[in-house]
């Protein structure tokens, strides 16, 4: 039997630094053995035997054959652990019997022997020759086999007993050059369409045959099928979709690598998915697509910021979300206790319990961190100007993923397919991944409108997703812990010692966009808009110290009642309201007042915002908006809340003249007791007659303006507001009554 250990001694050889020597002597010292060396050119070398034998610059040269790293065959474990339960049971009777033949115990050991053992044909004293001819008999086998079992169980114990397995056939002597060939076809078919099997077959005999190949040397049809489907795992075409296949020929040759966290807040993971569900338009009441915007903690797993809008996401969009993280929306009423968060985001086990304290305990959706470096993909709206000058501006770093590259962001990518798999494949008007997962009318279905739908997926992360365990939030100091996002980001808080913080709330301006306006007398104008307040009047007039002198303005563009200004004295925010803001209880976008303002000049020749705003919200009411642009301009204003938190207009704004004006009209338009209640309208008063901007009393009939100015006024002499019925309701402007013209038709719109 060859053995792996060589003896050392005077005359061994090793291979030291590329060079061949040999040993010449062996001494002791007081520092230990040490070795004197001898190369081909006669010269002397002297080491300690410890380096010699541990060195990774020496190698011992064996003098005789035996076991090696290197060797074809697989070692003992690999082999034994291919076999099943009957397979290792006639290994190990084999083994049995080859023991047998040479000692005489099935057993291999006197000591052990059974019953009856040594039979007389293996006694000692028998010759090799007539064991080998018995055990042949017995299993009926040739003694060739009987010595050859007994030979590879000298060399490779049970293992060699093992037989051999053969590899996959291939069935043809030119498979190895057919299967490399029809490799190379099936790879330039990876971004391109799907093919046939029977198109890469023909292409690759056709290749084949260029190459000097004979017809006859190719291999068969069914044999080049079944070749098909051993490099079909090598290079998936035919089986998957063409996307699946891109994608898993992008994968890198090498290790995966990735980023590691070690605390919350470390990298924050942001992406826009487009869902798997139809929403309601709130106002057409047309279903519609919607995409969801999210700012995912990876240490944790947490979502720090939700966003769902209609299919066109903006920069303030991803902004709102990112700005989430700072400051959480607050959380539901009705939310169990275990699914909300403190709002300074510090886990609930070093806080003072809540019946300790008086009154209720605020509480958030979402734990609240700062984020240091946030990993977007190259969308517009996450390379915007906006966002990174935002970010830079916070000290946020930001880093791009490489391109068609999703498992940069794979916590997040994984989110989005478990947000599909366990809650919006359960809500009506769920339509699947793609075209042909979808049923037959699933927008039918829908009934969720936009702020439902985000409130429902707001509720699912904090009462389930935040509060499961995940597989993949574990702690290596603890095997088969797995922890929830929640425990999680105590766990991390724990293991940092710290967590960052808003040092600021006033940080939502920071995601506005900025405007550089003068500041007039009568306030800011804006793209045709005037905003005014008390925080103006120091600086009414005056020029700012730029080289424009114009001072600046943070604008949010989902919602223009009111722009903010930065006091230069105090630093501090204040909102300046729109002068056709009070008396409206919605947000209205700047791209809805230019819609609305494109409405108003097809109709009147001298139009004004307020009467724009007023026919825009009258025609989306009538459910008219059919288009694209409209309903996604209605679904902006119909936001439940604010896309910020922001604060809202002074309410010194009321003492402006103008805006007294307008609350008293708005105070005379609301209904009036039972006892003074007008009589009741005569039969011309109903149906179409009744609509908002009608006088009741006249006759149907054309109504035009007295006068085409914007801000006119009426005077005495023309009638006053209380003198006019038609009046009396705030918004509505100075009509008088044209029978004799017939009515025009409207000119159409571009997308009506």
């Amino acid at each position: 039997m060859s053995r792996a250990a060589v003896r050392v001694g005077v005359g061994s050889r090793f291979s030291y630094d590329g060079e061949i020597v040999e040993v010449v002597e062996l001494a002791s010292t007081q520092a230990g053995g040490e070795v004197v060396l001898k190369d081909g050119r006669d010269r002397l070398l002297r080491l300690a035997v410890k380096e010699l034998l541990l060195s990774d610059c020496a190698r011992i040269i064996p003098d005789g054959p035996g076991p090696a790293s290197d060797d074809p065959r697989d070692v003992a474990a690999v082999v034994l652990d291919q076999l099943d339960e009957a397979e290792r049971e006639r290994v190990l009777e084999r083994a049995a019997h080859v023991r047998e033949v040479l000692t005489g115990f099935r057993s291999g050991s006197e000591e052990l022997a059974a019953a009856g053992e040594p039979r007389a044909p293996y006694a000692a004293g028998e010759p090799m020759e007539s064991r080998y001819a018995a055990k042949a008999a017995e299993l009926e086998v040739a003694a060739r086999t009987v010595k050859r079992w007994a030979s590879a169980f000298r060399r490779d114990g049970e293992a060699g007993l093992v037989p051999a397995r053969s590899g996959p056939r291939s069935g043809h002597r030119n498979a190895e050059p057919w299967s490399e060939a029809a490799l190379e076809v099936m790879v330039e078919y990876t971004g391109q369409s799907k093919p046939s099997r029977k198109m890469v077959i023909e292409r690759t005999r056709a290749r084949l045959l260029a190459r000097g190949f004979d017809e006859e040397d190719l291999p068969s049809r069914a044999t080049a099928y079944r070749l098909l489907e051993d490099l079909e795992r090598r290079h998936p075409t035919f089986r998957l979709s063409t996307k699946r296949n891109r994608d898993i020929a992008a994968r890198p040759g090498g290790v995966y690598g990735k980023l590691r966290p070690t605390r919350p807040g470390e990298y924050l993971l942001m992406d826009t998915n487009r869902l798997d569900v139809f929403a309601l338009d709130p106002v057409t009441l047309q279903w519609l697509q919607a995409e969801l915007t999210v700012a995912m903690d990876w240490y944790t797993r947490c979502i720090c910021g939700i966003r769902i809008t209609p299919v066109s996401t903006k920069a303030v969009d991803a902004s709102v979300a990112l700005y989430q993280a700072f400051r959480p929306r607050p959380a539901g009423q009705d939310w169990p206790a275990h699914a909300v968060w403190p709002e300074h985001g510090i886990p609930r086990s070093v806080l003072v319990e809540a019946t300790a304290l008086e009154g209720p305990m605020r509480s958030a959706a979402s734990p609240a961190l700062v984020p240091e470096t946030v990993l977007v993909d190259h969308g517009k709206v996450f390379v915007s100007e906006h966002l990174t000058s935002v970010c830079r501006r916070l000290g946020i770093s930001v880093q791009p993923a490489r391109l068609r590259t999703g498992r940069d962001k794979g916590p997040l990518e994984r989110f989005f397919l478990t947000l599909r798999e366990d809650l919006l494949q359960g809500l009506p008007g769920y339509k699947g991944p793609d075209l042909h997962s979808r049923g037959e009318r699933p927008e039918g279905e829908a009934f969720f409108f936009l702020h439902e739908l985000e409130a429902i997926i707001r509720e699912w992360v904090a009462c389930v997703y935040h509060v499961r365990p995940h597989t993949s939030l574990i702690d290596p100091g603890v095997p088969g812990l797995r922890m929830s996002p929640a425990a999680m980001f105590e766990h991390g808080l724990n293991r940092a010692g710290y967590i960052e913080v808003p040092r600021d709330p006033d940080l939502a301006f920071e995601f506005l966009r900025v405007e550089r306006r003068k500041i007039q007398h009568y306030g800011i104008d804006l793209d045709a808009r005037r905003y005014n307040g008390p925080a103006l009047d120091p600086y009414r007039g005056l020029l700012s110290g730029e080289p424009d002198g114009k001072w600046p303005i943070a604008v949010n563009p989902d919602d223009i009642n009111a722009v903010y200004f930065r006091d230069p004295e105090s630093r501090r925010w204040h909102a300046l309201a729109w002068e056709h803001a009070p008396g409206r209880d919605m947000p209205v976008s700047e791209e809805a007042l230019q819609f609305a303002r494109r409405l108003a000049v097809a109709r009147d020749r001298f139009p004004d915002d307020k009467a724009a705003v007023r026919d825009l919200f009258e025609r989306w009411n009538l459910g008219l908006g059919t288009s694209l642009v409209e309903r996604r301009m209605a679904l902006r204003l119909a936001r439940e809340q604010a896309a910020l938190d922001l604060p809202e207009a002074e309410e010194s704004v009321a003492t402006l003249p103008s805006v007294r004006r307008l609350m008293e009209l708005t105070e005379a338009a609301k209904p009036q007791p039972a006892a003074e209640a007008a009589p009741e309208a005569g039969d011309d008063d109903v149906g179409a007659d009744r609509r908002p901007g009608r006088c009741p009393g006249l006759a149907p009939g054309r109504l035009e303006r007295a006068d085409p100015r914007p801000y006119h006024r009426p005077g005495p002499g023309r009638g006053s507001p209380a003198q006019l019925p038609c009046l009396a309701r705030p918004g509505l402007r100075l009509l008088r009554l044209r029978p004799d013209r017939r009515r025009r038709r409207p000119r159409a719109l571009d997308g009506d």
